[in-house]
């Protein structure tokens, strides 16, 4: 039987308890009061109960859960470099390679004070310098599950004295079919442990996991289920789906942003996308599955420079992204699966902060709208929008014009006459000489040369070649066969 927590006022980071060396990386990181989520699961966690936390995206979760895990495990720390002292204390287990480098870098803000090492492993990278770094020692492992079990075969990874395991983004980890991963993980794990689960959906499968793995969890929940921030703005646009493209250029233009997230359904989208952006002076890059992670993270830190001004990704990019006071999320598709919309405009309004969610609609979106209204419970502003000057349709790299989809979700070819240019663009014209606009005159040799030609009297003609038939069929010179007489 789990318990709801109620949500502490005029909560402060002192009151929690929590050692100087951590208040102090707390104030370094600009935090002055508590989220409601961090508020609530702080002290609970503290005191070793297991949690089922939800949450809207971008509220911190992550403090909430790491804070109080090296608060309980700071006694444990040890100076010495032998990693037999460094054992696997807190396991935190993410969905995707970017939520695992994201909460890694806050445990190690966190803990940067303390003797505690920390380490994170995920999938896409060399395994060496991951293994090297485990077999020194680290209390807090930070890891996606398949790549957490490739260590465990090689036996660079322990997790035999694991006391704290965090399932983060758990829903997240179930539909990305991890469920078999998770099983053999926490086969491995001591059956002694505090189990936390934190998430911004509870579906019913979450429900069922919780009831198997965790032991009269205190439920934290900040906000209604599946529900969104009220400080983001949402806004859906009409637009006809062959004008998708230049209705993200004019957001971008009108609104003057210089950072936003796009997101697409598929990996293909959002490359096709991303290329179109730049072809219309928007900087942009794709960030997706089949991109390395090396060049993910890539993209990923040149977006928060600023050197980007539209990330196109997949929803393997709306958990974890963490970006600071990110403006705007824009949805170029509409997702399938109601519940990772949540996620995506979760992106935009973090902390408190105000964004923007813009969507962009079609006709044959009409299943996905409602299923996200009927998520989280709350009809959508849907909007027109023009697109005055329509986007420059291009074929793709096999040089085949795309079929796009009309708006009664048939299918056109879209094709264009070599004469034919997009609207706005302009050629420069090459100098032509004015002897190439002039009739033809024929030269006074060439006139010569013709009366010549008429006055030579006729040459005789060559008779035909009597040669039989079969010389052309290679048989010419070939003895006849005789038929000897009787």
């Amino acid at each position: 039987m789990s318990d709801t927590a109620t949500t502490p006022t005029n909560a402060t980071f002192d009151q929690f308890g929590l050692h100087a060396d951590i208040l102090k990386a707390i104030a370094e990181q600009g935090y002055t009061t508590p989220t409601p989520i961090q508020a609530e699961a702080i002290p609970v966690v503290l005191g070793g109960r297991d949690v089922m936390g939800a949450a809207q995206t971008g509220t911190g979760k992550t403090a909430g859960f790491s804070l109080p895990i090296i608060q309980r495990l700071l006694p444990l720390a040890s100076t010495s470099a032998s990693p037999a002292r460094h054992p696997v204390r807190a396991l935190i287990l993410t969905p995707t390679r970017e939520l695992a480098d994201q909460v890694a870098a806050n445990v190690q803000a966190y803990a940067k004070h303390t003797s505690l090492r920390s380490a994170v492993v995920f999938g896409g990278v060399d395994m060496n310098p991951q293994s090297a770094e485990l077999r020194r020692g680290v209390e807090i492992l930070i890891a996606t599950p398949g790549r957490l079990l490739d260590h465990v075969q090689q036996k660079t990874a322990n997790l035999g004295q694991v006391q704290i395991l965090v399932l983060d983004e758990a829903d997240r980890m179930l539909d990305m079919g991890f469920l078999p991963d998770l099983q053999r993980i926490l086969n491995l794990l001591p059956a002694e442990r505090q189990t936390l689960l934190f998430s911004a959906t509870f579906s019913p499968e979450i429900k069922k996991l919780a009831s198997t793995y965790l032991r009269n969890p205190q439920t934290i929940e900040v906000a209604r289920s599946n529900s969104t921030a009220t400080n983001v703005t949402q806004i859906v646009y009409e637009v006809a789906e062959g004008d998708k493209t230049g209705a993200v250029v004019k957001l971008i233009r009108d609104r003057g942003l210089k950072q936003v997230i796009v997101f697409c359904n598929s990996k293909i989208g959002a490359s096709r996308l991303a290329r179109q952006l730049e072809r219309d002076g928007v900087v942009a890059t794709a960030i997706h599955g089949d991109r390395t992670q090396s060049e993910r993270m890539q993209a990923l830190d040149a977006f928060k420079r600023g050197e980007i001004e539209a990330l196109v990704a997949t929803d393997v990019a709306a958990r974890g992204l963490d970006i600071a006071e990110l403006p705007a999320v824009i949805n170029f598709d509409l997702p399938f699966n109601a519940e990772d919309y949540v996620h995506r405009i979760g992106r935009t309004g973090r902390a408190g902060a105000s964004g923007d969610a813009l969507s962009l609609f079609s006709p044959n979106e009409r299943k996905q709208l409602a299923d996200i209204e009927k998520l989280i419970k709350r009809p959508l502003d849907v909007q027109r929008l023009t697109v005055d000057t329509p986007v420059r349709h291009h074929h793709d790299e096999r040089g085949a014009p795309r079929r796009e989809r009309d708006d009664r979700g048939g299918s056109r070819r879209r094709t264009t006459g070599a004469h034919e240019r997009p609207h706005g663009t302009h050629h420069r014209q090459q100098p032509v000489d004015d002897f190439f606009l002039k009739p033809y005159e024929p030269s006074p040799s060439a006139v010569s040369a013709a009366a010549k030609r008429d006055e030579a009297p006729a040459a005789p003609q060559k008779p035909a070649s009597k040669q039989p038939l079969a010389a052309l069929l290679g048989g010419f010179g070939m003895p006849r066969k005789t038929t000897p007489s009787n």
